[in-house]
């Protein structure tokens, strides 16, 4: 992209590109190098309304919705090739928005083209069942799309944790309106693009971009949407989630974490090292289920943490774009000035930076939003530091004596989003995953997760989950039918067997 002549993205609303009435804009810059790479319209009330009405009349009027699946099966799998076709671009794009190295952003790419394969093969497959009743009755269920299902995504995996949700909506019959995050909206309204040049009907995805607090509250208040999917903040999240619960729609909330992980005197060190480095730097650390704190034993801690300082040291910092690249920006100043708050915060409260700490000493970095990988032990549990989500490269180190000691430090957190243990003992594993409190746990293994996965968390990490099977669960409704089939009792035989053939 030209600095000079930043490309343009408008809002994308019935199958059209419109820049909305008021015609204001905002130019997003790259996190690398600080330089204009976009210039993007900004949506109002009236545009969240007209996407709205743009997405409930395709719901009513297009084959969308009334097609037993194959139609949304056949769009869906063509939009993941064509997706897949253009992955390259999508990847470089994300990474001048976001920050992300481009090779985690073409991972991200591979997993929404994954995502779209596995929700065109549920597409054609959502399927009631019958019920025994007392004759002479008949039961069965249908389940039916919503309508007008809304969808409010972060900026961390701005493709990737939009589509989560959006695949299965789509696949289920729904119509869509995507509000992605105003720092990283390109792939978003890219995306929209493909869709439709794909045969997704004028309508059925609708994606604008504007302030939460005027754009998000117009769509979720409004009679015409009926569920709503949301990723980001606890604070946000339980404002959509009170507007929600006032309405009685369906809501998934996914609001972040403060992930443990959990080492074992028998670890695999090594393993453990690299599974604890990608679980809190991938990404810069800006994860909701990021790895941030390292609760080791005792016996191992020394030995552990000098792998996992290596591993943090030996990290290369710079543009997502260039090759060679391992950690790339922040997404925004304001981004950097909350993580270097919180290292600040951990040494206040007598945590020591065992290595980072601030930013890098390379000028050529100097104009992106950089923060060094971070290590920083003997931070009492009652920090800030340690109890709030700091969504950068900042791992906190803890150790203890005996299991109960480190399931209890484990579990003292308002999240329960993710957890990871590290041991070669599988029974122990199994049973301590099961007193872990989160939605998600891996044993030897960093963060992952699959489609075909059910990720979510507990406690202040939300309500309910997306992907897997469930989740056409969640963007359908359940319809029973009862049919009374008459009185029961001997029916006359038909004319044709009462009649006497002739002699």
């Amino acid at each position: 992209m030209n600095a000079a002549e930043p490309a343009r993205f408008d809002l994308f609303i019935d199958g059209q590109e419109i820049s909305g009435q008021k015609g204001e804009r905002a130019t997003l810059k790259d996190p690398a190098s600080g330089h204009a790479i976009a210039s993007v319209a900004i949506a109002g009330r009236d545009e969240a309304l007209h996407a709205l009405e743009a997405a409930d009349r395709a719901f009513r009027e297009s084959p969308w919705a009334q097609d037993d699946g194959a139609l949304r099966a056949r769009v869906l799998r063509r939009l993941a090739d064509r997706l897949e076709a253009d992955a390259e671009s999508f990847a470089r794009l994300e990474t001048v928005n976001m920050g992300k190295t481009l090779r985690e952003a073409r991972g991200d790419v591979a997993f929404v083209v994954r995502t779209l394969e596995y929700a065109s093969g549920l597409a054609d497959k959502i399927e009631g069942e019958t019920i025994p009743v007392p004759p002479p009755r008949f039961d069965y269920t249908v389940r039916e799309p919503l309508g007008v299902t809304v969808h409010i995504a972060p900026w961390n995996y701005p493709l990737l944790l939009a589509i989560r949700s959006v695949a299965p909506a789509l696949a289920s019959g729904n119509s869509v309106v995507l509000k992605p995050a105003s720092l990283t909206p390109l792939t978003a309204v890219s995306f929209a693009r493909l869709a439709h040049a794909g045969g997704v009907p004028p309508g059925i995805l609708n994606v604008v971009m504007g302030p939460g607090r005027e754009v998000g509250e117009a769509l979720v208040t409004d009679e015409r949407c009926r569920a709503v999917s949301f990723t980001g903040s606890v604070e946000v999240g339980l404002r959509i989630g009170e507007i929600a619960g006032r309405r009685a729609i369906p809501q998934t909330l996914e609001l972040g974490g403060k992930s443990p992980v959990l080492v074992l005197p028998d670890a695999d060190l090594d393993r453990a090292a690299r599974g604890i480095g990608f679980g809190i730097f991938g990404n810069a650390g800006q994860m909701c289920w990021a790895a941030s704190r390292l609760i080791v034993h005792e016996s191992v801690r020394v030995p552990l943490l000098g792998k996992v300082r290596a591993f943090a040291e030996a990290l290369k910092l710079g543009p997502g774009i260039e090759d060679g690249i391992d950690m790339g920006p922040l997404v925004s100043a304001d981004q950097v000035d909350r993580v270097l708050g919180y290292i600040d915060a951990a040494r206040q409260d007598g945590g020591k930076v065992i290595t980072g700490g601030g930013r890098p000493d390379d000028p050529r970095l100097a104009p992106g939003n950089f923060v060094r990988p971070t290590i920083v032990e003997e931070v009492p549990p009652t920090s800030r530091a340690v109890r709030e989500e700091i969504f950068g490269p900042v791992l906190s180190v803890s150790s203890f004596r005996e299991v109960e000691e480190a399931i209890r430090l484990a579990n003292d957190t308002r999240f329960g989003l993710f957890a990871a243990l590290w041991t070669k003992d599988v029974g122990a594993a199994h049973s301590l995953a099961r007193r872990l409190h989160a939605g998600m746990i891996a044993i030897n293994d960093p963060p992952n997760t699959f489609p075909q996965t059910p990720f979510g968390g507990v406690k202040d990490s939300g309500v309910g989950s997306e992907q897997g099977r469930k989740s056409i669960e969640f963007f359908t409704r359940t319809k029973n039918v009862l049919v009374h089939l008459g009185t029961p009792g001997k029916r006359p035989a038909p004319a044709s067997v009462r009649t006497k053939p002739p002699k």
